[in-house]
């Protein structure tokens, strides 16, 4: 999609402060971040939101979950615990419909998340 800000992030027109590359999957932070540790993954391939990329049925939903432990791992917040939200639709916050793992982690996070 010629319009889709993480489709151009994901073919480098736009830059973006990336942590992790896998063959599928792309990981870089949030410039708006809510948590010490705020990564965004997203599959390389567009998919308005999780539905989508659930349907996709290909893997893909395994792989971009592979990348955000992957990314825990790599800043640190694998083991004192992370969270790893997918917002889905306007009303659940999604502002950008090209799918992607907020990976949140650095700090205690609260119940419910709001």
């Amino acid at each position: 999609m010629t319009d889709c800000l993480f489709c151009k992030i994901v073919a480098k027109e736009i830059p973006a402060e990336i942590v992790l590359e896998t063959d599928r999957a792309l990981a870089f932070r949030d410039i708006n971040p809510q948590a010490p540790t705020h990564v965004l993954v997203v599959p390389k391939e567009h998919h308005a939101d999780a539905a989508a990329l659930a349907a996709a049925d290909d893997g893909l939903a395994d792989d971009v979950l592979k990348a955000a432990h992957a990314v825990a791992v790599q800043e640190g917040t694998a083991e004192p615990g992370y969270r790893v939200v997918f917002n889905t639709g306007p009303a659940a916050g999604q502002t950008v419909f090209h799918v992607h793992a907020h990976v949140l982690g650095g700090r205690a996070l609260e119940w419910p998340p709001g």
